[in-house]
């Protein structure tokens, strides 16, 4: 099945529009920006295997409480918490708990701005295996067990160069570079919000 090209400049749009008074961010935008992350993934193959695995799940799952009677609850990333929170829902064994998915989501996030950031610092002929391996074992990789950081390692020694990679996810290449610094920059924001809430409610632990 064929998978349409990544936009970034969609990426940018929603997680702009996602932005929502001094710290918090929207659900809905978060998620379609995160859609459009998941073609990049797509994109690459296996080699990004050990990342989209569960993005389209973890998608999907928030998707649905934000469909459900009480989709208010879920607006925001703030709103969410503070619901489930408040409703002793965290610890409920048969409930599926939007903060707890969202964690992943949020520490998925945090791989991919790093890895598109050093690209970016990248010459055109640039290697970009081991920017790949450094955003990895700076983020992500201290949340998987052995094996897949094994298995992960390995598929990134088939990253081709910054150029040829670019374009065999991007719809324009040229436009994607130049926006990237803008992209990052709102992404940055989203994830420092959504790492401020994790704090600020203390559910960087949910397991």
């Amino acid at each position: 099945m064929s998978v349409d090209k990544f936009d970034l400049e969609k990426v940018h749009a929603k997680f702009t529009e996602s932005l929502v008074g001094e710290d918090d961010v929207y659900v809905d935008q978060y998620l379609e920006a995160f859609k459009e992350l998941y073609k990049f993934f797509q994109l690459m193959g296996t080699v990004f295997g050990f990342v989209s695995s569960d993005v389209k799940e973890k998608v999907e799952i928030l998707e649905k409480l934000r469909a459900k009677e009480n989709a208010d609850s879920f607006l925001t990333i703030r709103t969410m918490m503070e619901y489930e929170q408040e409703s002793n829902l965290l610890n409920k064994k048969d409930y599926v708990s939007g903060s707890r998915t969202l964690l992943r989501l949020h520490r998925g996030l945090d791989f991919i701005q790093e890895f598109l950031r050093r690209l970016g610092e990248l010459e055109g002929d640039g290697k970009t295996n081991g920017v790949c391996q450094a955003a990895y074992n700076d983020t992500l990789a201290q949340f998987h067990p052995w094996l897949i950081r094994k298995g992960a390692t390995v598929a990134m020694y088939a990253l081709p160069t910054r150029d040829q990679l670019l374009d065999k996810v991007c719809l324009d290449v040229a436009n994607a570079m130049k926006l990237l610094p803008e992209m990052l920059s709102v992404t940055r924001n989203v994830y420092d919000r959504t790492q401020g809430l994790y704090t600020k409610y203390d559910l960087h632990g949910l397991p």
